[in-house]
């Protein structure tokens, strides 16, 4: 059990206050382990938070998307998910003084699937669902998506999934317009929505153009270069083992150099295939539409030390991302494009 809270701190008697509630304070039974909130912990209300160490679990915006039968399907669909619950081998309904069952078993909800043992398992049939309970399906959900996106993009699986990088896994998977808006504008650093109260004169109107609009347009480009040509019958897809085919467009990697560097914003030397996030390999790489303009030097630091460049320069992911907004911003990207 983890839990958020707002300390009161007595400096001179170096005596520290918590209030967790009634329902934290089980977490308070022995010793405990006292940590420094990390950053995106910042907006959330104090309270117990999830056991696991994906802090996108604690995102509420994000329910929608990981609840979206789309999103499932991309996942690997709801076999995987039973296949993945059913790991748990516990009763998820925790209840102190409660008997469980020696036998476990996936039980559905109307929110997702749940580890129960054979006891709970029939009392919430005949009784129907808590809430609690739904709650407990809709993180087993996510969790599974977020070890899923993981896995496809060859991450080390106690790796923490980031924001940019769930949108990278969105849109290698088609689902990237599902992101809900305000997701979407931390992702493009756009500042918080906020609804305008009182009177506002028209002159102060600023029209803005919505986040989640801007990454709907991204994943249609996307979209329509990837699968520029559908052929369901293609040589390769009958294969066992398909050659894999790279996207190639000269045209568009010489104007990716011509750009300014992501990093630094001087003239660009190179235009750089992402590399890491299942993206390149032994004599292969990335598709040429997922590229980024560097200078050498920075183009150089990133080989060197592909951790420690996006440690100080941010994911090779999301600067991905804002380059490829810009690209369809400024039109050379688009849906009518030959």
């Amino acid at each position: 059990m983890r839990a958020l809270l707002t300390p009161e701190v007595a400096p001179r008697t170096g005596i520290v206050l918590l209030k967790p509630g009634p329902d934290l304070l089980k977490l308070f039974q022995g010793r405990v382990v006292i940590s420094t909130p990390t950053m995106d912990m910042a907006d959330m209300p104090s309270g117990r938070i999830n056991d696991w160490t994906q802090p996108l679990l604690d995102e509420p915006s994000l329910l929608p998307f990981f609840s979206h039968e789309r999103v499932i399907k991309a996942a690997g669909g709801r076999n995987a998910l039973a296949s993945f619950v059913q790991t748990f081998s516990c009763c998820q309904w925790e209840q102190p003084g409660t008997w469980h069952h020696h036998e476990f078993t996936v039980s559905e909800t109307e929110n997702g699937l749940v580890s129960l043992c054979y006891s709970h398992d029939n009392e919430f049939r005949q009784n129907g669902a808590p809430g609690r309970l739904e709650n407990i399906a809709q993180g087993n959900t996510a969790l599974w998506i977020i070890r899923a996106a993981c896995s496809q993009m060859a991450l080390p699986g106690d790796h923490q999934l980031s924001l940019p990088e769930l949108c990278w896994w969105a849109t290698l998977n088609d689902v990237i317009d599902l992101i809900p808006e305000a997701p979407a504008r931390r992702v493009l650093r756009m500042p918080k929505e906020t609804i305008q109260t009182g009177e506002l004169r028209e002159t102060r109107i600023v029209p803005a153009r919505p986040a989640q609009e801007i990454i709907h347009d991204a994943a249609q480009v996307v979209k329509t270069i990837i699968d520029l040509r559908a052929d369901p019958e293609s040589p390769e897809s009958f294969m066992k083992r398909p050659k894999r085919k790279r996207w190639e467009s000269e045209k568009y990697t010489r104007w990716v150099k011509s750009q300014k560097c992501a990093c630094c914003g001087v003239q660009a030397d190179d235009p750089h295939h992402i590399i890491g996030h299942g993206q390149g390999g032994m004599a292969t790489k990335a598709h040429d539409l997922f590229v980024i303009p560097l200078c050498r030097a920075h183009h150089d630091e990133l080989h060197r030390d592909m951790r420690a460049f996006e440690a100080k320069y941010g994911s090779q992911i999301e600067l991905l991302f804002r380059f490829l907004d810009h690209a369809i911003a400024v039109g050379v990207i688009g849906t009518d494009k030959k």
